[in-house]
């Protein structure tokens, strides 16, 4: 199993403290059954300002630790990236890490209020550069929830989208995990990740979630999510299917 989304790299954002911590997630996504994992340190997101550089090392760091323990884990460096105005500048300075060596697939968060009026523009520099745009948890943005037709538009103008493990089995509470059912079934998600932080309070859950799946969506939607996980990592084509619109529910309208 692969994990593309998660806060091990130890003392740099609110994922793990130390290098302890560190070891402690890792051996939790070994007994999930997690072989790889892409490290996701915060960028820019207002309090941290992970540049790849640092991230490089990071991970270094991490790997020799795990490979001296002989935990079977094989991280690669990427960045959880918070949307800026400034992205095209970071990236033409190589602050930036994509998820492949081709630099194809870069992981982008929103604000967990708003959707900024310029990210059409900025995805569509984006995808002239021949990057994909993939949106992480969106279940968990408000704006999405009262407004899944936003997303809609995205996906359909070329960006991706990848749903959190915890999110669809219920530990951001019921409305996020009716939400995360409508994108799933609406194919406005194209893979899950953990987003794990720590053991405890943000752990990884993918285990749950791909049973979860297995169960409500069947073993092809299983065997399609962890497909494109791989093809993200190895900077190949992604094979998506034709989303579809989500109805307004009233509890939308809650947030």
């Amino acid at each position: 199993m692969i994990d593309l989304h998660c806060h091990i790299l130890p003392g740099i954002d609110d994922g793990a403290k130390t290098m302890d911590d560190s070891i402690a997630m890792a051996r939790l996504a070994v007994a999930e059954g997690i072989t790889h994992i892409l490290a996701t340190p915060h960028y820019k997101n207002n309090r941290w300002s992970n540049e790849k550089s640092a991230v490089l090392q990071g991970v270094q760091a991490v790997q020799k630790e795990l490979d001296k323990r002989e935990i079977p884990l094989i991280l690669f460096p990427g960045q959880e990236v918070r949307i800026v105005g400034e992205l095209m500048q970071d990236i033409s300075e190589n602050k930036i890490q994509f998820i492949d060596e081709e630099n194809q697939y870069l992981m982008i968060e929103f604000q967990t209020a708003t959707i900024p009026a310029y990210t059409d523009f900025l995805f569509f520099n984006l995808q002239k550069k021949g990057v994909t745009p993939i949106i992480v948890h969106p279940e968990r943005n408000y704006a999405l929830l009262k407004n899944p037709t936003i997303l809609l538009n995205l996906i359909q103008k070329g960006a991706l989208a990848q749903l959190t493990a915890g999110s669809y089995v219920g530990t951001f509470g019921k409305k996020i995990q009716q939400f995360s059912e409508q994108l799933i079934a609406a194919n406005l998600v194209h893979f899950i990740a953990s987003d794990a932080h720590n053991i405890t309070t943000r752990a990884f859950h993918m285990k749950d979630a791909y049973q979860k799946l297995e169960k409500e969506f069947g073993k092809e939607k299983v065997i399609h999510f962890k497909q494109v996980t791989k093809d993200l990592i190895n900077g190949e084509r992604i094979n998506s299917i034709l989303p579809s619109e989500i109805k307004k529910t009233k509890f939308l309208g809650l947030f």
